[in-house]
């Protein structure tokens, strides 16, 4: 059953790598094919880094539950060794502030576990975000990539100035060149996911949806040029420059 439920980072891998082969295969020397091949070793370590995330580690809970016992352990006897050598309350005031030492104290005791029990979900999510920062950063990669694949250029290629880029593909090629620019988003988003597959973080939970949204909204950009091209023009000539 949980084949059918959980994301296979081996198997995420193995299609970045297809991939990455077809872009090499389609348009060698490419430096699409050399951002295929950054996004193959991201997707290697994403998977090592979401097995880490999964993992609950005992040495950090340990030492952390370890200082809130020793904490208790320094409070409790700091009370008892008062309370054998001191007059508590002479009088209501010294009550009173008695009873707000206590508070600040139970205060900070408390602050101070809070913290020291969240110490390993922050080492997660610190190595988590670092990683979809990356995965982000590579989705605009590929947006530059594809940013001056204009498909009205196969309709008016006099329209072209001095300084408008070079265009060799044609219609065919253009169109597999966006549709392989989508597929590289897609793969991005399903390593975000990864991430959040077995750990349960707000926060990078959040992070894991908005590099969802970004590569969603590139790859609808990406869709409309190849729908264009196919709406557009369905007659351009193979041998068309671009």
């Amino acid at each position: 059953m949980n084949l059918f439920r959980l994301l296979d980072a081996a198997r995420i891998a193995d299609t970045a790598e297809r991939l990455g082969k077809r872009i090499t295969e389609r348009f060698p020397g490419s430096g699409l094919s050399g951002v295929a091949e950054s996004l193959r070793h991201e997707v290697i370590a994403a998977g090592e880094t979401a097995t880490w995330l999964s993992r609950p580690q005992w040495l950090v809970r340990g030492s952390a539950f370890a200082l809130i016992a020793a904490m208790i352990v320094l409070l409790v006897a700091t009370v008892l060794l008062m309370s054998g050598g001191v007059e508590l309350f002479s009088s209501v005031a010294d009550f009173l502030q008695g009873i707000d030492s206590a508070v600040n104290e139970i205060i900070l005791l408390g602050a101070a576990s809070y913290f020291l029990i969240g110490w390993e979900t922050r080492r997660k999510r610190r190595r988590a975000l670092r990683a979809l920062h990356v995965l982000r950063s590579l989705a605009h990669i590929i947006d530059m990539h594809q940013l001056t694949k204009d498909p009205e250029r196969l309709l008016m290629p006099e329209k072209a100035t001095p300084s408008s880029p070079a265009r060799t593909f044609t219609k065919f090629e253009l169109t597999r060149y966006l549709d392989y620019c989508s597929e590289m988003l897609s793969i991005i988003s399903k390593v975000a996911a990864l991430y959040v597959q077995n750990f349960d973080d707000p926060v990078t939970l959040a992070a894991v949806n908005d590099v969802e949204q970004l590569t969603g909204s590139l790859s609808q950009k990406l869709w409309l040029k190849i729908d264009i091209l196919e709406r557009v023009a369905p007659g351009a000539s193979g041998a068309a420059s671009y």
